[in-house]
């Protein structure tokens, strides 16, 4: 069963006079406990299909359902609520707060949910552990290598216990061997039920997934069903 389905979603951005369709009438599914990668060249609309399926960008056409609701018919508030409800996210900027220790990074969402102050450091304490941090809790980014901000950023996108987890090229800004260590936590947390979808340019990346979209001036060209990739 679809826990995230699209329906013809189109997206369109504007500069004057001048329009780019980034996204042409795009029809998706992934299904509960799916890997699905997307691939494809730059420019052809992954990140924007991310964006659009997330419900952070909006939409000009289509709809999209995490399982029985619509987001682009919900408010901005009701939709920023349930992306932090139901949805975690990963990207390759990290975006971590340079003036929060990796326990308040991870904690911050859970609290902008409306989370208890002390379940939420429970619960990011806890899930920093998961990610090998427990001797890291209290560091800042800049006291972090870039594999351990992006574990920081894995455990931030998990602390919710979300249906979905969004990433948008985890790996870019990673060796190859951090990069491996990452992509081992994220297939074991699939292989725990985890839902996930990710953008990448590597195509070592995107065949460890179950399913490999490829993506093209901002159609689905592609959908293979893989054989799963362990490393």
């Amino acid at each position: 069963m679809a826990i995230l389905e699209a329906r013809g979603v189109r997206k369109v951005y504007r500069s004057g006079a001048q329009e780019v369709e980034a996204l042409r009438s795009v029809d998706f599914a992934a299904e509960a406990g799916e890997w699905v990668s997307v691939m494809g060249p730059s420019g052809s609309g992954k990140t924007t299909l991310l964006n659009c399926l997330s419900g952070l960008d909006d939409i000009d056409a289509g709809a999209v359902l995490l399982g029985d609701r619509e987001l682009h018919s919900m408010s901005d508030a009701e939709r920023t609520q349930h992306r932090a409800a139901s949805m975690g996210f990963i990207f390759q900027a990290y975006n971590l707060i340079p003036v929060f220790s990796a326990v308040e990074n991870v904690e911050l969402p859970l609290l902008l949910a409306g989370a208890d102050a002390r379940d939420a450091r429970r619960r990011a304490t806890e899930t920093l552990e998961r990610m090998g941090l427990s001797h890291r809790l209290r560091n800042r980014p800049n006291e972090l290598s870039g594999g351990e901000q992006q574990r920081v950023t894995v455990a931030r996108a998990l602390a919710g216990r979300p249906q979905v987890v969004w990433a948008d090229e985890p790996t870019g800004a990673l060796d190859s061997e951090t990069a491996a260590i990452v992509m081992d936590l994220l297939a074991e947390l699939n292989g725990e039920g985890l839902t996930l979808i990710v953008v990448t340019h590597d195509e070592g990346v995107g065949r460890r997934a179950h399913r490999l979209v490829q993506m093209r001036d901002g159609l689905i060209v592609s959908d293979e069903r893989l054989a799963r990739v362990s490393a």
